[in-house]
């Protein structure tokens, strides 16, 4: 019997190969770590998180979580993590919006609508962030009108020089009560969801509508039935009103928020009307000829064929445009608004914990952006051709 040598096993030296790769970057890292903790050591320094427990006595000009200048430096660096990821969660909502409308209408027969686009794209993309969030907060925001003259736009919206007031909600007293009938009803779509999946599955066949209207159904009776023991509702709308110098009631996002947030949006929705732009292009002639044989218009056409096929070749680069955008939040200490990377700077000023800080802020950005790539590489599977 002829046995091969291991040594000349493809497997086995792929194998080996990986391994030792492993090995060395565990040595380096150890030598990293002996040779900082030496340095420090020196210094008379040592590396630990106890100053997380210690008073932060420093202010924090907007918050999405309750904060005192009592509070720990914890809480401090939860509030920079909080106002991060409510920016970034919007940011991504609204510049996909942008960036889709933008790139259909770089490729819009309408002469007027395609130059303006593509005027869009090409000078925002050929800027520099931070110069475009400074002109939007300094010659923008900063140059709304007083209080007493805001402009007023249907919601009601405010629009002034110390921020937006737009309507919100506030918790009533039945809300904990309310709150057990709002996740019973998320819990049911999940689950519905997967039987239906699972029915689907074993029919080999799309279920039919009815079928499927129970997604909204069952949730609906849930709430219905909440309704019955509770009449009182769980929110009730604040709207803003001027009373005084200032608004009294519903949410204030401040000029920085503001700026920060159309910045942001603004920016990264020219990248991504390119990247849908490429994606629509990419396919196939023959399908828009066919779908137009069939009678469709041209937005069936988009809606029903192109854009979903395309959706496929988009997803990815699509995907790091997001994490750019959370990423470049960071700019924000430009305009002054207090996200992760301002509120770390100052708590490093403050404890001149530079090693601890900066292990914080990596581990931040990373956790959001691998829990934004987890989310779109679950989508990215679901539209994925599957070939049998």
């Amino acid at each position: 019997m002829n046995i091969k040598a291991f040594w000349r096993d493809i497997r086995f030296l792929n194998i080996l190969a990986q391994a030792v790769f492993i090995v060395a970057l565990v040595l380096a890292a150890l030598y990293l770590y002996r040779n900082v903790s030496a340095n420090l050591a020196r210094q008379g320094l040592t590396v630990g998180y106890g100053f997380m427990k210690n008073p932060a006595s420093f202010d924090i000009g907007e918050s999405f979580i309750s904060y005192d200048p009592s509070n720990t430096y914890g809480r401090a660096l939860l509030v920079g993590v909080v106002n991060t990821l409510v920016v970034s969660a919007l940011g991504i909502v609204l510049t996909t919006i942008v960036g889709v409308a933008a790139g259909v209408a770089r490729l819009s027969s309408n002469w007027l609508i395609n130059k303006f686009a593509a005027a869009y794209v090409g000078v925002i993309r050929n800027t520099p962030l931070l110069l475009q969030l400074m002109f939007w907060y300094f010659g923008v925001v900063i140059q709304l009108p007083r209080v007493k003259e805001a402009i007023e736009l249907p919601g009601p919206i405010y629009l002034t020089q110390r921020g937006i007031y737009i309507i919100w909600a506030e918790a009533t007293s039945t809300f904990p009560a309310w709150r057990v009938y709002i996740i019973l009803a998320i819990i049911s779509i999940f689950v519905i969801w997967f039987a239906l999946r699972s029915a689907q599955n074993r029919a080999s066949v799309p279920l039919s509508l009815w079928w499927s209207l129970a997604y909204l159904l069952i949730p609906v009776l849930i709430i219905w039935f909440g309704a019955l023991i509770q009449p009182e509702p769980p929110l009730k709308p604040i709207v803003p009103e001027l009373a005084g110098l200032n608004f009294r009631g519903g949410l204030r996002l401040t000029p920085e928020f503001a700026a920060l947030l159309f910045g942001l949006v603004v920016y990264t929705g020219a990248f991504i009307a390119e990247v849908v732009r490429a994606g629509i292009q990419a396919v196939s002639r023959g399908q828009v000829e066919a779908a137009r044989s069939l009678g469709l218009t041209n937005s069936q056409t988009l809606r029903l064929i192109v854009f979903p096929q395309a959706l496929r070749i988009m997803i990815p680069p699509m995907t790091s445009q997001y994490l750019n955008l959370a990423k470049n939040s960071s700019l924000a200490i430009g305009i002054g608004y207090p996200d992760l990377f301002s509120v770390a700077g100052t708590t490093f000023n403050q404890t001149g914990a530079v090693i601890e800080i900066v292990v914080i802020m990596m581990l931040s950005y990373l956790s959001i952006s691998l829990f934004t790539s987890l989310l779109m590489n679950v989508y990215n599977r679901r539209i994925q051709l599957v070939e049998r």
